[in-house]
C-alpha cells in the first residue's frame, strides 16, 4: 500500500491540508492558508458571505506548501478527501461558473423563510420526515435567493454545498452525498431520498441539486487542469467528502452510538452519535446522517452548534488585545482571573442567529462590567466561560433527548488548547474530556484511504492516533462554576 493520502479541511476561517502515510497512518506534514484568517463579508446585519474562488486559491496555496516540504512523496498521493464548512450554499450556472458569493453557515437571512415553511408544512411532517425545522439551512437559503434574487435564481444550474464546489473544481463533476443533503435539510429520512416535500413547498426542482454518491467512494478523479494548479498528478481519486462536524467526529473515532465529539473553532459544537434519530421539536439541536450511516446499520449525528466560539476570541484578539498578542498569551491571562470573572458575564452569541435560541439574532452581550475592578483578564475569562456555559446549556438539552455521555473527545486545537477552557468544560458538564492530536484535514485524508479501498475498515484507517491529554471534573471547582453558570442564565434570561 505504499503511498500517501491528502486531506483538506475547508473552513470559514482557513483552509488546512494534511499529508498522511497510508501504510503507517503517520502524519507527514500539514499546512494552513492564509496565515491569518479568511475574512467574512457582511453586506447587511446577519449576513455572512465568502467568494468560493477564495477557497480554491487557498486550497492551491496549502497544496503547494505541502509539495514544497515533501517533494519526494508528492507523486505518490493515492487518494484525496475533503471536509468542509456545513450548511453553506454555492450556486453555479451551466458553465459551472459561480453566480454569487457563497451564503455561509452563520448567515441568518433565511431564518424567517425556514420558520414559515415549518408552520406551513407542520410539525409532524418536518420532524418525522426531515428530523428538523427547515430553519436557516441550505434549502431555505436557496428559497431566499429564489424570492429575493430572481435574476440569479433564473441562471442556476446546480446548488451545492461548499465542499461540493471545491470537489467540482478538482474533478469537473458536480455530485453530492446523502450526509451533505441531510445537513442542508434536503433529505427525507422516511423515504431515504431527496426531501421532495420541502422542495415542492419551496417551488424548487430536485434537478437543481447534483447526483448523489456515497460518502466513502471514488467520486471523481483529479482532472488535468486542476492537477496542474495544485501541483499533483492527474487522475488521483477523490474518495471522501463530509461536512466538518461529522468529519471531526470521524477523525476522533466517534462513530458508534453513545460516542460524542466536540470542537471549539469558529463555532463551538457538541456532536453525539446514535443509532436512532433524536428529534428536538424546538429545533435547538439538529440531527443529520452520520458519515458511516448505512441502511442495515443506521447512524445519526445530533449537533449542538454555538456560532460564537473562536469567532468571539478572534474578535477580542483584534479589537481588545495589544498588537502582537497571540492566543496562548490570552489563555494565560484569562487563567489569572477567578472563576466567575468577578461577576462579569458574557453571552457569546454574536455570529449570526443561534439555533439554541430558536434562530434568534441576539448579538453578544456583556453584563456586570465594573471599570474599577475588571481587566482584560476578567474579560477573557468571561469569554471562555460564556462559551462553556452555552455548550453546557445545549448539552443539557441533548441529554434530555437521551444522548447522555460521560466522555467527550476533542482535538487539541483552538479553544481546547486552553487548560482553563478544558477544565471548565469537564467540570461543569461532568464529563471526562479526552484530547487527541488530530484535525479535520487528517481525518479527511484517512477517510479518503477508506473510500479508495486502501483500508479494510475505519479502525485500520484511524490507527496510530495519539491521545495527548485528559481533563476530569474538578469537584472543588464545581460549586463556583455552577454559581457562575446560574448567574449567567439569570442575567441573560436563558
Amino acid at each position: 500500500m505504499a503511498g500517501y493520502l491528502l486531506g483538506y479541511d475547508l473552513g470559514s476561517s482557513a483552509v488546512k491540508a494534511a499529508l498522511v502515510e497510508a501504510d503507517s497512518g503517520a502524519v507527514m506534514g500539514s499546512a494552513v492558508s492564509p496565515a491569518d484568517e479568511l475574512p467574512i463579508q457582511a453586506p447587511r446585519p446577519g449576513w455572512a458571505e465568502q467568494d468560493p474562488e477564495v477557497w480554491w486559491t487557498h486550497v492551491c496555496a496549502v497544496t503547494r506548501q505541502l509539495a514544497a516540504a515533501h517533494p519526494a512523496s508528492w507523486r505518490a498521493v493515492k487518494a484525496i478527501g475533503l471536509s468542509y464548512q456545513m450548511h453553506g450554499l454555492v450556486l453555479v450556472d451551466h458553465a459551472l461558473r459561480v453566480l454569487r458569493p457563497a451564503i455561509l453557515w452563520c448567515d441568518s437571512r433565511a431564518a424567517d423563510t425556514g420558520r414559515r415553511a415549518f408552520e406551513a408544512l407542520g410539525e409532524d411532517v418536518c420532524m418525522q420526515r426531515l428530523l428538523n425545522s427547515p430553519g436557516n439551512f441550505t434549502a431555505s437559503k436557496l428559497k431566499w435567493v429564489k424570492d429575493n434574487e430572481p435574476d440569479v435564481f433564473a441562471r442556476v444550474h446546480k446548488a451545492m454545498l461548499p465542499g461540493d464546489y471545491v470537489a467540482l473544481r478538482m474533478t469537473g463533476e458536480a455530485v453530492t452525498t446523502p450526509t451533505g443533503l441531510s445537513e442542508g435539510i434536503l433529505w427525507d429520512f422516511q423515504r431515504d431520498g431527496m426531501a421532495e416535500v420541502l422542495l415542492a413547498h419551496y417551488g424548487i426542482p430536485a434537478a437543481y441539486f447534483p447526483p448523489i454518491v456515497e460518502v466513502f467512494s471514488v467520486q471523481g478523479t483529479l482532472r488535468s487542469d486542476a492537477a496542474m494548479e495544485l501541483g499533483l498528478s492527474a487522475a488521483i481519486p477523490l474518495a471522501y467528502r463530509s461536512g466538518d462536524q461529522p468529519n471531526n467526529a470521524l477523525s476522533l473515532n466517534v462513530l458508534e452510538p453513545g460516542e460524542v465529539a466536540a470542537t471549539a473553532g469558529t463555532s463551538g459544537v457538541v456532536y453525539a452519535v446514535s443509532d436512532t434519530p433524536r428529534v428536538d421539536v424546538q429545533g435547538r439541536v439538529n440531527t443529520f446522517l452520520h458519515v458511516n450511516h448505512q441502511r442495515p446499520r443506521p447512524r445519526y449525528g445530533t449537533l449542538l452548534c454555538i456560532n460564537g466560539a473562536g469567532s468571539l476570541y478572534r474578535w477580542l484578539r483584534h479589537a481588545v488585545m495589544a498588537a502582537g498578542t497571540d492566543y496562548d498569551d490570552m489563555n494565560r491571562l484569562a487563567a489569572t482571573a477567578p472563576i466567575g470573572a468577578d461577576g462579569l458575564s458574557l453571552l457569546p452569541f454574536g455570529n449570526g442567529a443561534e439555533r439554541l435560541l430558536h434562530d434568534r439574532l441576539t448579538g453578544a452581550r456583556l453584563d456586570g462590567l465594573d471599570f474599577n475592578r475588571h481587566t482584560r483578564a476578567h474579560l477573557l475569562r468571561a469569554a471562555q466561560e460564556g462559551i462553556v456555559f452555552a455548550l453546557h446549556h445545549g448539552l443539557q438539552m441533548m441529554r434530555g433527548l437521551g444522548l447522555g455521555t460521560r466522555t467527550v473527545r476533542a482535538a487539541a486545537a483552538n479553544l481546547f488548547l486552553s487548560p482553563l477552557f478544558c477544565s471548565a468544560f469537564a467540570t461543569l458538564t461532568a464529563t471526562r474530556l479526552e484530547l487527541y492530536e488530530t484535525d479535520g484535514a487528517q481525518g479527511a485524508a484517512r477517510a479518503a484511504g477508506l473510500g479508495a479501498g486502501l483500508y479494510r475498515d475505519a479502525a485500520e484507517a484511524l490507527r496510530g492516533q495519539l491521545q495527548v491529554a485528559t481533563f476530569a471534573p474538578e469537584p472543588s471547582a464545581l460549586p463556583a462554576y455552577r454559581e457562575a453558570y446560574e448567574r449567567w442564565c439569570s442575567v441573560f434570561e436563558l
